[in-house]
């Protein structure tokens, strides 16, 4: 799996850009990707996207930056090397989104798959292993991202957000939900709730086929 975190000028991949992306080769942690790159010409620019990422208009549209089509390449050529590059995240249909759009933007070979993995459907479940009443809030689920880090023990994400501190903590959660202990060294300062360690996963040994 790569955990992957793109901060965006806005929600809508057709108009809006990628303005940074941040991900964890899960099964490498240690092997992690970072860029920041300048919109593609004529994107469109959400004032309150902007806020929760903490990048100003200049930074974005900063000619010094490099483009956004060598940040994707660079991406690309960084997944390649992982064994199973399904994407996973909070979000994650936004982040695939985002990425499979700016793909097709300039042609490159590449595809994101459609199947991925997302910490709400992850923590859900855990949750109703444990026997605990997942929140809602307005007749629905209310596992947000700051909720789902608090209930693996781990602290709310700092603001302004950053892609790679984003891909770091959602890989966290991940390991902590499936396998009941710590990913990064970071983040062992946060220890796991007592129920946050009762996952049980299969032995290297045991075969799930």
């Amino acid at each position: 799996m790569i955990v992957v975190d793109v901060e965006t000028t806005g929600t809508n991949p057709k108009v809006h850009s990628i303005v940074s992306i941040g991900a964890v080769d899960f099964a490498q942690p240690d092997r992690q990707f970072y860029r920041e790159c300048r919109i593609f010409d004529g994107a469109e620019v959400e004032a309150a996207a902007l806020a929760v990422n903490g990048f100003s208009l200049e930074q974005v549209t900063d000619t010094h930056k490099q483009t956004l089509e060598q940040t994707m390449a660079e991406f690309i050529a960084w997944c390649r090397p992982v064994a199973d590059r399904t994407l996973g995240g909070h979000n994650t249909s936004f982040d695939r989104d985002f990425l499979q759009a700016s793909v097709e933007r300039y042609n490159l070979a590449y595809r994101f798959g459609n199947r991925v993995l997302d910490l709400h459907s992850f923590c859900w479940m855990h949750m109703a292993r444990c026997g605990q009443t997942q929140p809602t809030k307005g007749g629905r689920s209310g596992l947000g991202s700051d909720v789902i880090l608090q209930y693996v023990g781990l602290p709310e994400e700092p603001e302004p957000h950053n892609g790679l501190v984003g891909a770091k903590m959602e890989a966290e959660a991940f390991c902590r939900l499936a396998y009941g202990r710590h990913l990064l060294d970071e983040f062992k300062i946060h220890p796991l709730p007592a129920y946050a360690a009762m996952s049980t996963p299969v032995s290297d040994q045991q075969s799930l086929f």
